[in-house]
């Protein structure tokens, strides 16, 4: 059993206080244009005309050589945690990256793939089988952005 996880409520809600992000700027206020802008804190697409944040995030607890720094957004208002068993809304396009990090939150080498969408579930279980695997990033297969974490359930 898998688990969708979004980015942690508490590190979303400084962010929308106007905490500084990952290169230490204010997070940028835009509007969403109503496609291919998915909220990384409730894992759904932010809706046309409402106002959303824009900034960098580094989705590990510390930096290291590994901990990828990119662009996300974020509803600008307070939103719920998406997340769970379900393919999270967010998940759009044909394909993305499926990427496996150990306990030390480094690339575990081998589990990296372009993977189709539909077979998300199954290859994240797959590679949540590895012992070497504590849990696995979702990008986007075009731009690398993260788009959320797979843990075991």
């Amino acid at each position: 059993m898998i688990r969708f996880s979004p980015i942690p409520t508490e590190t979303v809600r400084a962010y929308q206080s106007g905490a500084p992000d990952a290169n230490g700027q204010t997070p940028e206020r835009q509007i969403a244009t109503g496609a291919g802008n998915p909220c990384r804190h409730c894992l759904r697409t932010i809706p046309e005309g409402a106002e959303m944040l824009v900034l960098a995030h580094r989705p590990f607890p510390n930096a290291q050589p590994y901990a990828e720094i990119g662009p996300i957004f974020l509803c600008a208002d307070a939103c719920e945690a998406g997340g769970g068993a379900a393919l999270p809304e967010i998940l759009a396009s044909p394909d993305y990256i499926l990427r496996g990090y150990g306990s030390d939150n480094r690339i575990v080498y081998g589990t990296g793939a372009v993977v189709p969408t539909a077979q998300i579930p199954t290859e994240a279980t797959a590679r949540l089988s590895d012992p070497r695997v504590a849990y696995l990033h979702i990008r986007s297969a075009r731009n690398n952005c993260f788009q959320c974490r797979i843990d075991p359930a």
